[in-house]
């Protein structure tokens, strides 16, 4: 009996010196998670104050007849069936696409150039720094210095064209001039900041394999287009999809100085979302505008996701 008993306890002992470490480890595990709550916490109640509420309420808004005068009305898909129907939507999305090409294109490029200038030849920081400056001031403020910049009349900019013998140019009145120059603006503020970006990912490449690739008797061409380009990939990716999402909502540049004009040359789905919305008072139309717009953008972030190859790494 004695040593049936004390065959029997062991086992259990063994079992109690065993759970002692595992659940240590998940106290300290709770304890972590307590603690990264903590810190989520106040971006979490942001994210859902902010985002999430608004969305919700809009995507229900979308659906209604409502003014900020009024209680909304349930109207159903009629929202929807007037947006295919209004020639200005299209007009409007025809010119944002032809503003997100100018503004994606050459900033892509220009930003591109300036990174690998300051990988290979400007490594100051001080240089770094000043590219990174029109970024730093605000768009309106941006929008505003280029209004006065490029005035017909007063502009800096037409006074040199005048000079040199160039007649002047209405580049914010002129229905040709209009969205080109609101996408200069824009690249202008912009560009410092993603080549930043860029330059970053060129730091990542291990510079090993320049070094073989040097041995091997590559050019600079090959070694930019077998090397560079496609471990820059993830890199160029996040920039495609943060640019093409921020031009497809522009706004602010427009408000300032087109103001979607002249006639409509430069007026851009985000403006008119909010002459529909707050000039006209018809929020469930601004409302469904804003839900397509929001779709467009996931269809489009999706498919560069998808044929861009953003969740692999040519490093591994």
């Amino acid at each position: 009996m004695t040593t049936t008993s004390v065959g029997t306890r062991k086992p259990a002992r063994r079992s109690t010196e065993s759970d002692g470490p595992k659940r240590t480890a998940l106290r300290r595990g709770l304890g972590d998670l307590r603690v990264a709550l903590l810190f989520v916490a106040p971006a979490l109640v942001g994210f859902v104050l902010f985002y999430l509420v608004p969305t919700i309420r809009g995507i229900y808004l979308s659906f209604t007849d409502y003014s900020i005068l009024g209680n909304p009305v349930w109207v159903g898909v009629k929202n929807y069936v007037k947006i295919f129907q209004d020639k200005l939507v299209w007009n409007a999305m025809g010119v944002t696409l032809e503003y997100v090409l100018l503004n994606i294109g050459f900033q892509t490029v220009i930003a591109l150039g300036l990174a690998l200038l300051m990988y290979h030849v400007a490594k100051s920081t001080l240089i770094r720094g000043v590219l990174l400056l029109p970024y730093l001031v605000a768009n309106v403020i941006v929008a505003l210095l280029w209004f006065w910049m490029l005035d017909y009349q007063i502009g800096i900019v037409n006074q040199v064209l005048q000079w040199i013998g160039i007649p002047r140019v209405a580049f914010f009145g002129n229905e040709f001039w209009a969205i080109p120059t609101v996408a200069f603006v824009n690249v202008w503020r912009h560009m410092g900041y993603t080549a930043l970006l860029i330059f970053a990912g060129l730091q990542a490449i291990p510079g090993h394999l320049y070094e073989v690739a040097n041995l091997d008797g590559a050019s600079k061409w090959q070694t930019f287009w077998k090397i560079t380009m496609p471990l820059l990939r993830p890199v160029l990716l996040l920039v495609m999809v943060v640019t093409i999402t921020g031009s497809f909502q522009i706004f602010d540049t427009v408000a300032v100085t087109t103001q979607g004009g002249p006639v409509n040359a430069s007026r851009v789905i985000q403006y008119y979302i909010y002459q529909r919305a707050f000039s006209q008072q018809d929020f469930g139309y601004g409302s469904a505008l804003s839900v397509i717009l929001f779709i467009i953008l996931a269809i489009v972030a999706f498919l560069q996701m998808k044929f861009l190859r953003g969740n692999e790494n040519d490093l591994s």
